[in-house]
């Protein structure tokens, strides 16, 4: 197995798979409040073979190149993750996304990590298109966005029902060219 080291903090970027299902529950059962807020992933992982199938769920999209699950660890514990929700490589679109638990937020932890899936989306895989998509009261993700150097593109007023209200949904993106040149630069 890989890891890839996100700095100096022991934090690291590893592929979430079907076998880690236990430790990603545990991980949600830690952050499902928090994590809830915003996204659904804590009401797919409500027992072993929830998680289970959850993290199946993107093993198969990862061996069908349409998708992948990473976690993030900090010392040594799982305490969120990033993955492309969607990745096609014939439109050269994809799309990432993020959960962490509270206990980890301000670190910078989901900035570097989406940062290393966009390098090898654009560098390796000749992406032309990332996209990132949030509720507008999602601050903390819009902030990532931001931080990342994308470009807001506009709003789905009240497009995402989740938990029983509308959201507003914010798309987001940064185009391979413009990633090349913020990292040539020495930017984000």
């Amino acid at each position: 197995m890989f890891a890839i080291s996100l700095g100096d903090d022991d934090a690291e970027l590893r592929p979430l798979e079907p076998w880690h299902a236990g430790e990603y529950l545990a991980h949600m059962d830690r952050g499902r409040e928090y994590i809830g807020r915003s996204i659904g992933l804590p009401d797919r992982a409500t027992d072993l073979a929830s998680a289970t199938a959850l993290l199946q769920l993107y093993a198969d999209k990862a061996a069908a190149d349409s998708g992948r699950l990473h976690g993030i660890w900090l010392d040594r514990v799982l305490v969120g993750g990033v993955l492309f929700r969607t990745f096609d490589t014939e439109s050269g679109n994809c799309e990432v996304g993020c959960w962490l638990e509270e206990a980890a937020v301000g670190r910078g932890l989901i900035t570097r990590a989406i940062r290393v899936l966009i390098d090898w989306a654009v560098g390796e895989r000749g992406m032309h298109r990332v996209e990132w998509i949030a509720s507008s009261s999602n601050t903390a993700s819009i902030n990532v966005a931001k931080r990342l150097g994308m470009v807001r593109e506009g709003v789905l007023r009240e497009s995402n029902p989740y938990r029983g209200v509308r959201h507003d949904m914010e798309i987001w993106s940064v185009l391979a060219r413009d990633w090349r040149t913020q990292r040539a630069s020495g930017g984000r």
